[in-house]
């Protein structure tokens, strides 16, 4: 693992979806869940978790009971028909049970600037950047977490070139838009993403 790069996430809100069985590896089983975490707006937004059987009892896990979790944001492919899909989940190494959601939703992430910033204008002139940034983990293995930013920093991603060591903070989103295919089709999609509240260059 590159000394320089990190990931950590702590996440607190009630859960969402029970959870389903994921995999088996050197037997400890895997399951994935969704935990809503609300924003100070009231909208929520939704967070996959991966958890093993070895950290919890995962028939305390149901629907509604609050939890906070502190583990890592990982990617992995998931191959489809067509293509294959970047998915992203917060690998949980630590959950507890707590009396009350105070959903908090944290993440900051050290990692590699891995494609070209593309930065854009909504029709209201709010400037974005999109970014992904690959985030090296043991066994040569890295995630790739896309990360959303605005205004001035996302002015300041945008002059980033690839293979800039960065240090982000910021939390945890869902966000839904629509595309629309060669035929004029509609399809409701959610993206995941790491919401930047601060972005900075890393010199080693």
């Amino acid at each position: 693992m590159n000394e320089h790069c990190f990931n950590r996430a702590e996440i607190s809100g009630k859960i969402s979806s029970e959870p389903s069985f994921s995999h088996n590896l050197f037997g400890e089983s895997f399951y994935t869940m969704a935990i809503d975490v609300k924003r100070l707006s009231g909208i929520s937004d939704t967070v996959s978790v991966t958890v093993s059987d070895r950290i919890c009892d995962i028939a305390q896990l149901t629907l509604g009971v609050p939890v906070y979790i502190k583990g890592e944001y990982r990617s992995y492919n998931r191959h489809e028909a067509s293509h294959t899909r970047l998915m992203l989940s917060l690998f949980a190494k630590e959950l507890e049970f707590a009396k009350q959601s105070e959903d908090v939703n944290f993440i900051t992430l050290c990692g590699y600037i891995c494609k070209p910033v593309q930065f854009r204008q909504t029709p209201q002139k709010r400037e974005i950047a999109d970014m992904l940034v690959a985030v090296n983990r043991r066994f040569n293995k890295s995630d790739y977490i896309p990360c959303i930013a605005w205004g001035r920093n996302a002015r300041f991603a945008s002059q980033l070139p690839v293979g800039t060591l960065v240090g982000i903070t910021g939390r945890i989103q869902s966000r839904q838009y629509v595309k629309v295919d060669e035929n004029q089709k509609e399809t409701l999609f959610t993206a995941f993403e790491v919401s930047v509240a601060k972005i900075e260059t890393i010199v080693i």
